[in-house]
């Protein structure tokens, strides 16, 4: 009896009678993921409201009787005339390590079955992105493993390098090659204990992709090892709208965690073309007027406030951005892709035509550029790859030439020859990075000549030879190409000297 009598007594001196100010409304109509409210004089945009049932809505629209409200999470069992009310907070996510080797929806709500998230700190979803005055240039490079683009259109950390190509040229595996590159070298890095390497953690936001593409992806990041160093921020196509909009900015929001902790983090956003969709369809449903290809005049705004929050910070750490934009037909000008090519600072541009030909990566050297240039690359890839960018847009024009079967000079045959092996060269299967170093022996055989000599349709197999023959023989050279990160004479004369040994010992 005194227990209960206890409890009583322990309520009432815990009773509040203070008056508590709350900001409520109803719903008046509710649909497509978005709920037009009334009542909520006080609420601030982009602010977070509570609905029945625990679902959360953001305020974006605000008129002079109603709100309206975009929600995150299931809408089924909400009714006209509900009650919601104002929480007075900006919607946040968790952010931190604990996130890594994690699957999380939009929310930072974990989706992968591996029980909950115990994330000590949350951010908000949308912040400002850093000011002129507290960013540094880019100058440390960010190796993708693709050696195409390592050699002729260097990524920093903290850039904003576009991915753009047409469906099924490859887009996605660019981001996942780049994903388990870092994963690789964080742990010969981390295994060495070299006080100055400076791990780089990765982000992967999929929005408005099947359910079995994402499962794919984080099946491939899990088998080559990555996944550990790997963030997966899921916005399924099945998802309504609201949540593919919001997931790239909850994927920012924990990459800059990393910024700001002074660590490096990479972010792809896969696509901001179905991520502007998903905005279309709210602005529409909202009933704002549409502009250009019925899409609402603040997209433009949409990806800018996005990719701006990608830097690197002086004194601090720095955050890469991989968006991808779908195109249609390679139309590089519609609205989207022109958009977005103006924001970032360079592109990576896929062509079908090379993708069909069996040139993978489709990298098209003519259209694809790198803003940030040779400040992102080692010298020593400098060294042996400056020159391969002219020579392979020269090659593809003379090959447009060629083709007319007019009679050509030696020059141009040499220039044709040359370029066609470059374009071998360049091959590289899918999820199979190749470190620095081993770009840069490969690349220097090629400077040398070595492959010359090797038919067009072999050199694939004689690439994979010398690559080969580095790993399993070389291995000391190949930490010294690393460590020494620019080739001295002695240097060149340890590569070339591996290389006539393995001239010798390879047959065409």
């Amino acid at each position: 009896m005194s227990t209960v009598l206890e409890q009583i007594e322990q309520q009432i001196a815990n009773l509040s009678s203070k008056a508590v100010k709350k900001n409520t409304g109803s719903i008046l109509t509710v649909a497509d993921g978005v709920a037009k409210l009334n009542g909520l004089s006080g609420v601030m945009y982009n602010e977070m409201v509570q609905f029945p049932g625990g679902a959360i809505g953001i305020a974006l629209n605000l008129e002079e009787d109603e709100v309206g409200c975009v929600i995150l999470g299931d809408v089924s069992q909400l009714k006209e005339g509900d009650e919601v009310q104002t929480t007075g907070r900006l919607l946040s996510v968790p952010v931190g390590k604990v996130l890594l080797g994690r699957a999380v929806d939009a929310l930072g709500n974990p989706v992968d079955g591996k029980g909950p998230i115990d994330a000590k700190e949350t951010y908000p979803v949308e912040r400002i992105a850093p000011g002129i005055i507290v960013r540094k240039s880019v100058s440390q490079p960010l190796f993708t493993g693709i050696m195409a683009i390592d050699s002729m259109i260097p990524i920093g950390r903290g850039q904003r390098e576009l991915i753009i190509g047409d469906r099924g040229t490859g887009k996605t595996t660019i981001a996942i090659d780049t994903i388990i590159n870092q994963a690789k070298m964080n742990k010969v890095g981390l295994a060495s204990g070299d006080p100055k390497f400076r791990p780089v953690y990765s982000i992967y936001v999929a929005i408005g992709q099947k359910n079995s593409n994402i499962v794919r992806t984080i099946a491939a990041l899990e088998a080559a090892g990555a996944l550990e160093f790997t963030i997966i921020v899921a916005a399924p196509a099945a998802d309504n709208p609201a949540n593919q909009y919001i997931a790239p900015y909850s994927g920012a929001a924990m990459g800059e965690w990393f910024m700001e902790n002074g660590l490096d983090a990479l972010i792809v956003y896969d696509d901001l073309s179905k991520h502007a969709v998903a905005y279309r369809q709210i602005s529409l449903i909202l009933k704002r007027p549409s502009g250009r290809e019925a899409y609402p005049g603040d997209v433009f705004y949409l990806h800018s406030r996005l990719l701006e929050r990608s830097a690197r910070l002086d004194g601090k750490g720095s955050l890469t951005a991989l968006p991808i934009i779908e195109t249609l037909a390679g139309d590089v000008s519609a609205y989207i892709p022109t958009n977005v090519i103006s924001i970032t600072d360079g592109q990576i541009f896929l062509e079908t035509d090379l993708f069909n030909q069996g040139i993978r990566p489709a990298v098209s050297v003519g259209l694809s550029v790198s803003r940030v240039g040779s400040a992102a690359q080692i010298k020593a890839t400098k060294q042996v790859g400056g020159k391969l960018k002219g020579e392979l847009a020269q090659f593809r024009e003379l090959a447009a030439f060629a083709q007319f079967g007019s009679d050509l000079d030696a020059k141009t045959k040499s220039q044709l020859e040359r370029g066609a092996r470059i374009v071998e060269l360049f091959k590289q299967p899918a999820f199979n990075p190749l470190p620095i170093e081993l770009q840069v022996s490969v690349l220097f055989a090629m400077q040398k000549g070595f492959f010359d000599a090797v038919e067009v349709k072999k050199i694939v197999e004689a690439a994979s030879s010398l690559r080969e023959f580095f790993t399993t023989r070389k291995d000391a050279l190949l930490t010294e190409v690393r460590t020494k990160a620019a080739l001295d004479k002695d240097l060149e004369a340890k590569l070339q000297a591996a290389c006539d040994e393995w001239k010798s010992s390879y047959s065409a």
